[in-house]
């Protein structure tokens, strides 16, 4: 009869064992390319996606453009609309690492100040970005009152990341709809953003 010392030593023994070749067989199921003998699985690099299991990474981004951003247009090249140099929107925007990205726009809350997109890297440094504000009411009986409903309106955006990550510079393009779908406006300009960071106070964004 084996000591209780020695009981406890081998029901260990076993019970790592055993663990080591549970985690082999998961990696077998969560990855079906060889792996590197050096490499390793951490829990947290694993999300189940419908009862399959992918790497965070083949679904997600660490581009340096996700994150929030203080971001100002100015109206610029309009033969019809507002002049160049008009501050047509003053917006707090955060691009998010599944390329879908949400603003809060300065404008009043009846007129659409919520917005969301999606967005692509087209090259280095290089994003593309679709942004749809929806259906909201217009600001005629603004502030006391809910104007005239209005339609969709979309913003492309085409913006270049500085080498630094701390801001990005592009252009936009914003075509407004009423509720039939037949558009109303047209304008073009410039975009300017400064990335928003745990020390940015609200005169930094004045």
């Amino acid at each position: 009869m084996k000591p209780p010392l020695k009981k406890v030593a081998l029901a260990v023994g076993i019970i790592f064992v055993g663990t080591l070749l549970t985690g082999k067989a998961f990696a077998g199921c969560g990855d079906n390319a060889k792996s590197k003998p050096s490499a390793s699985l951490l829990p947290q690099s694993w999300q189940g996606r419908s009862g399959t299991l992918f790497p965070i990474s083949a679904s997600s981004s660490d581009d340096r453009i996700v994150g929030m951003w203080h971001v100002t247009f100015t109206a610029e090249g309009n033969e019809l609309g507002p002049p160049d140099g008009t501050i047509t929107d003053n917006a707090l925007v955060v691009w998010h690492s599944d390329h879908t990205e949400i603003m809060a726009s300065s404008r009043p809350a009846q007129d659409g100040d919520i917005c969301m997109g999606i967005w692509e890297k087209t090259g280095k440094s290089k994003y593309k970005l679709n942004h749809l504000a929806w259906f909201a009411n217009d600001a005629a009986n603004a502030p006391t009152g809910i104007g005239n409903p209005t339609g969709p309106v979309r913003v492309l955006e085409e913006v270049t990341l500085s080498p630094d990550g701390k801001q990005y510079t592009g252009t936009f393009t914003v075509d407004a709809y009423d509720v039939a779908g037949n558009q109303l406006a047209h304008v073009v300009g410039t975009i300017a953003a400064t990335r928003v960071t745990v020390d940015t106070k609200v005169s930094d964004l004045l």
